[in-house]
């Protein structure tokens, strides 16, 4: 890893929420230790998504739903660098912003929490009828082909909040259904029932997407330790097949990659909302960097659509 020798200030952006700034401290420690004379401010704001909590995320009809007020920011220049949930970031980005790096992804499966009445048991041991919280099209739209006798609804809320709703003893939420990566990011694992191992994840949950300005040279050099090899390669190929079938954050596309050797394969799932369609596909490539990674993203789309994708996606 590179080290600075010379001092810079390097203006980091976050949310504010407990997760986001969790989420970027662990990066400003990265950064530190590649260039230790380097100096770090942080700057915390609120987006779209986090204040527009009464209304479900797909409903509010932005891609940026955490990103467009940071991105502002950096067109602004009064930050030089946004930590991101990659999975938050849009395939589309704005007019000289750059991904720079893609960092460290946790693991990307997600997972269950009981309410405190059901604790010990599985989604597969509610009784019917049962409701599980969860603000994912994409997770209701595997679940409810999976666990048909529960019902799903929506919750909104930074990760704290939602746990908050969750342990209310006037709960109407049995369970909910959260990503791994953010429950161990805030030492919560404990408090798993169990991680979902057949459904497919977002695109790049796990992982954490540094964006900057395109043409702001020396902030690209500073970030470009953070790039994780495989991981990089891994959600890239993940993004293209959103890319191509044109879905934004709150689109039913679930993914899964996996790696065998420098072999990456990548499968792909979309579902109605009501799991009565699904269309599936993969494919597997030699992978050993972004162009290749890319390729078979276009790759795994292509099979989608073949397969009726787009119908699917065109009737959500």
């Amino acid at each position: 890893m590179p080290v600075t020798q010379s001092p810079v200030t390097l203006r980091v952006g976050s949310r504010d929420s407990k997760l986001a700034l969790a989420q970027t401290e662990l990066i400003i420690g990265e950064l530190k230790k590649a260039h230790p004379q380097m100096t770090i401010e942080l700057s915390t704001m609120k987006t779209i998504g986090d204040k527009r909590q009464d209304v479900a995320m797909n409903k509010i009809g932005d891609k940026g739903l955490f990103t467009k007020e940071l991105e502002t920011g950096l067109s602004e220049d009064t930050i030089d660098v946004v930590v991101h949930s990659l999975k938050d970031i849009p395939t589309q980005l704005p007019e000289n912003m750059l991904l720079a790096a893609i960092h460290g992804r946790a693991d990307p499966r997600d997972c269950v929490i009981m309410a405190p009445r059901n604790q010990g048991k599985r989604l597969e041991d509610l009784a019917e009828g049962s409701v599980i919280g969860t603000g994912s099209v994409r997770r209701v739209a595997q679940l409810r082909r999976q666990y048909p006798h529960l019902k799903f609804a929506d919750v909104r809320g930074n990760l704290n909040t939602r746990l908050a709703k969750l342990d209310a003893p006037d709960s109407v939420y049995d369970a909910l259904v959260l990503a791994v990566a953010g429950i161990e990011r805030l030492q919560l694992g404990a408090r798993i029932a169990h991680a979902l191992d057949t459904v497919l994840y977002a695109v790049g949950q796990g992982a954490l997407g540094i964006e900057v300005r395109a043409d702001d040279v020396q902030t690209r050099e500073l970030v470009a330790c953070l790039n994780s090899r495989s991981v990089r390669l891994e959600c890239l190929a993940e993004r293209e097949v959103m890319r191509v079938l044109e879905g934004g954050c709150s689109v039913p596309i679930g993914v899964r990659s996996t790696w065998d050797g420098e072999q990456l394969e990548v499968k792909c799932i979309v579902a109605s909302p009501d799991g009565s369609q699904a269309v599936e596909a993969g494919a597997a490539a030699q992978v050993t960097n972004d162009d290749q990674a890319r390729a078979l993203g276009v790759q795994v789309a292509a099979l989608m659509r073949e397969r009726g994708a787009d119908a699917v996606l065109k009737a959500i």
